[in-house]
């Protein structure tokens, strides 16, 4: 009795030690892993770059898998086919040797290898701008401006001459509606709402309302809107541009995240599309953005502080929001700004 006894106290003892051995593995692998995905992701990648994990992984592991939601990948390297620009929500699904399976969440942050430009530029112009409106879209065609303004109870779109502040033609919304950005295709403005899931379509001469449309589902508010002769381009505070079917506006064609060298480029906002390139403001940043629209890569920037600080008046809601173009030079305003200001750049 007493040696069948001391045989399973051996055993279990033996047991406990080896799972004390799994677990301390267990833990070295996953802070390990957690160590290395901390060090990383200030630092980022690029595409093209290969994961290079930790021993303490790679050594215990049979194998390692990404998943990004409902895709999965074993291939380390970073893909466009599975990562977008920015930021990468993934999990790692690591099987032991022991034919365990790990998991553990990480952010991996994808960045352009060339920085983005600093882009000089001369204030030629200014023109007013009714300091009551609070912009949201904001084109130009030819010395026609249209313009979105938001706010409940306030929004409406409306069309003037360049130069004036006075509107000839305006639409007034319904109180329940918060305008956002708008552009033309043809003769008619497409215009999307904040958070009333819809857009509308107008004629381009009277104003007058055509048709309204529900928002793509994936498109979680709407924000900034610009056509670029094939595709409504809209965004909805994330790193991503939507492009949309400008026959059917409900309807995703394709999604592309925005990305710098440094920098992960959320809340894009108000925008405009001119001779092959994207141009984007970002949300409470006194920047503008352009935009490579083949790949997300944000290739220049305009640093529009000093013109903020003079028309913010201290409201940090009076922020920099509305591109345009008059010819090859960029027309650019604000939320509640006093003027419209027109540069030229090279």
């Amino acid at each position: 009795m007493i040696k069948t006894f001391m045989k399973q106290n051996i055993t279990m003892g033996f047991a406990a030690v080896l799972f004390l051995v799994s677990c301390s593995n267990k833990e070295k692998m996953l802070d390990s892993l957690a160590d290395y995905n901390n060090a990383k992701e200030a630092k980022g990648y690029h595409f093209g770059d290969k994961l290079d994990l930790p021993k303490e992984v790679t050594e215990n592991a049979e194998s390692v898998t990404i998943s990004f939601g409902d895709k999965e990948t074993t291939d380390l390297t970073i893909d466009p086919k599975f990562f977008t620009l920015g930021d990468n929500a993934v999990t790692f699904n690591i099987k032991t040797k022991g034919g365990e399976v790990l998991n553990q969440d990480a952010t991996i942050n994808v960045f352009t290898k060339t920085p983005e430009q600093n882009i000089p530029y001369t204030i030629v112009a200014d023109y007013p701008h009714d300091p009551k409106n609070f912009i949201e879209g904001f084109v130009v065609e030819g010395n026609t401006v249209y313009e979105s303004d938001g706010m409940k109870g306030a929004s409406q779109l409306i069309k003037y001459t360049l130069g004036s502040d006075v509107p000839r033609i305006v639409a007034k919304q319904s109180a329940e509606i918060f305008s956002e950005g708008c552009a033309i295709v043809g003769d008619k403005v497409y215009q999307l709402t904040y958070q009333n899931k819809i857009g509308f379509i107008y004629d381009k001469n009277t104003l007058k309302k055509i048709s309204e449309f529900p928002l793509p589902g994936v498109i979680g508010e709407g924000w900034g809107l610009t056509y670029d002769g094939k595709n409504l381009i809209a965004t909805d505070g994330s790193k991503n541009l939507y492009f949309l079917d400008v026959n059917n506006p409900s309807k995703v064609v394709k999604t592309m995240a925005v990305g710098g060298n440094s920098t992960i480029y959320n809340q894009l906002n108000e925008l405009e599309y001119h001779n092959g390139l994207i141009y984007a403001n970002v949300w409470h940043e006194p920047v503008i953005l352009k935009i490579n629209p083949v790949n997300g890569e944000v290739i220049g920037k305009f640093d529009f502080s000093q013109l903020t600080k003079e028309n913010d008046k201290g409201d940090s809601e009076h922020v920099l929001n509305g591109i345009a173009f008059k010819g090859d030079h960029m027309l650019v305003t604000g939320k509640n700004w006093e003027k419209i200001y027109e540069v030229t750049f090279k």
